[in-house]
């Protein structure tokens, strides 16, 4: 399911076109909600240059028709947003980019960006007014936010995706539906089904245990809560059944028997399956210098047993037996990821050096006839002035050209590789993000071995050296 709106970008007052792109485009392509810039893709532009080629497209336009308007827009921007667990980050970016290519119709530049910094996935698809030609301009039409939706829709359905069917046109984009936070209350409860699994004898005992994992109790007439990053005490008579003073009460004189919050037992119990993700094994000793308290302690150690078990089943599941075997698996899951790292750098940097001179090509074709009249005036520094922009951009393109070997290539060739090295990146980048996540999963499983085996050998040398004592 995707809730798209599409947006107009204007020029503002006071900056060039080049900066209100950049502006954009920056705030699209940051690392820290694209995974580091893994997750920006791009349509005939280089997205560490797209603001340049944008607005190089539009003086070319000018140059070509001599067309300006007032109040001009300068590029559009498509917020395309999915619903929550439905799509990985990288179909997102796929999706985006199919949706970019089916509305543009293969006319305009564009940059599709994945956010994945908030609970919904969500693109920022950025496209040139300004068509490839450089002849015409896309014009914003009646209803075009219902066309983009249905564009938007048909990509979605085609791949598996839900899509969205509001009532009126103009609720569509409200109906997307987020999950919800924790509250500070559901954190409270889960923070007492823990204790209350210590079996305390009485409500002193439980707010004994509920201090040692960091709350502040203010006891009155109400018992009152105020947890890491609360600002107001809670009342426990506010967290519901089962968790008010009263009902304590009851299970610790054996009237009744506690029973969790059904709401948090069920996520409990998603976090057991089998499937969970196999994270880090925390270090207890570091834990226990830092006066974390018994309450975080036992946590800890309730995390370790389970991630070990989520280790122990990765490894079956790999046929990974031998240490030496999973030491040999993990250097060549990191090997391999090096090598696709490498091979993206290098296209990476073909596409910049493709770019840089298409725009050497365009601009020294522009200009050469300014430096021609320039050479005629015996480089004059009163013309070199008057044609300052020029004259720089002329001798750039010619001292660029003058490290290329052979023929200097034609626009359309280096149109046509860009696009076969673009491809090339798109396939190597599915292989990359594979590889990555092999790497990852099992360098954490060798290195939650690693520390098992190192909390054996520090529990036999601590026996050893008890069994020493007492023969001493």
């Amino acid at each position: 399911m995707a809730a798209t709106r599409l947006i107009s970008m204007h020029l503002n007052k006071g900056k060039s076109i080049q900066q209100c792109l950049k502006d954009r485009t920056d705030y699209a392509q940051n690392p820290e909600k694209t995974d580091d810039g893994i997750l920006v893709s791009s349509y005939e532009c280089d997205p560490k240059l797209v603001e340049e080629q944008f607005a190089l497209a539009k003086s070319e336009y000018l140059h070509n028709t001599g067309r300006h308007y007032h109040g001009d827009v300068i590029a559009y921007q498509i917020r395309q947003a999915f619903k929550p667990g439905e799509i990985t980050p990288e179909e997102a970016n796929r999706i985006g980019y199919e949706t970019a290519m089916r509305w543009t119709k293969g006319q305009h530049a564009f940059i599709v960006a994945t956010h994945i910094d908030k609970a919904h996935i969500h693109n920022h698809i950025i496209y040139n007014s300004t068509n490839l030609d450089c002849d015409r301009k896309f014009r914003d039409f009646h209803l075009s936010g219902i066309a983009l939706h249905k564009v938007s829709d048909l990509v979605c359905l085609e791949n598996g995706l839900s899509v969205i069917t509001p009532r009126k046109p103009s609720e569509r984009s409200r109906r997307t539906v987020y999950p919800e936070r924790k509250s500070f209350r559901d954190e409270m409860r889960e923070c007492i089904d823990i204790c209350m699994e210590q079996k305390p004898k009485d409500m002193d005992e439980l707010i004994k245990l509920l201090r040692e994992m960091g709350y502040e109790v203010k006891r009155g007439k109400y018992v009152s809560l105020k947890g890491r990053g609360q600002k107001k005490f809670l009342r426990m008579r506010s967290l519901g059944a089962g968790y008010r003073e009263q009902d304590l009460e009851k299970i610790f004189s054996g009237e009744s028997t506690f029973t969790p919050d059904p709401k948090q037992q069920q996520k409990e119990n998603f976090a057991d399956k089998p499937e969970s993700k196999v994270d880090m094994l925390l270090d207890i000793q570091a834990i226990i210098a830092k006066g974390k308290g018994p309450g975080y302690e036992r946590w800890a150690k309730v995390h370790n047993i389970k991630q070990m078990a989520q280790t122990l089943l990765f490894l079956e599941e790999h046929d990974l037996r031998d240490y030496d075997e999973l030491a040999e698996k993990a250097k060549a899951a990191s090997d391999r990821f090096g090598e696709i790292t490498e091979k993206q750098k290098a296209l990476e940097a073909r596409l910049v050096e493709i770019a840089a001179l298409k725009k050497h090509i365009i601009n020294y074709s522009k200009t050469r006839d300014v430096y021609a009249e320039y050479r005629k005036s015996g480089y004059s520094k009163k013309f070199f002035e008057e044609h300052r922009e020029a004259i720089t951009l002329c001798k750039a393109a010619k001292e660029a050209f003058s490290n290329i070997e052979g023929k200097l290539p034609k626009i359309k060739d280096l149109n046509q590789e860009y696009n076969e090295v673009l491809q090339e990146k798109k396939k190597t980048y599915a292989e990359y993000r594979q590889a990555k996540q092999d790497m990852k999963d099992i360098q954490m499983a060798k290195y939650n071995i690693d520390q098992f085996l190192k909390i054996e050998e520090q529990d036999r040398n601590a026996e050893k050296q008890k069994t020493t004592e007492q023969t001493l």
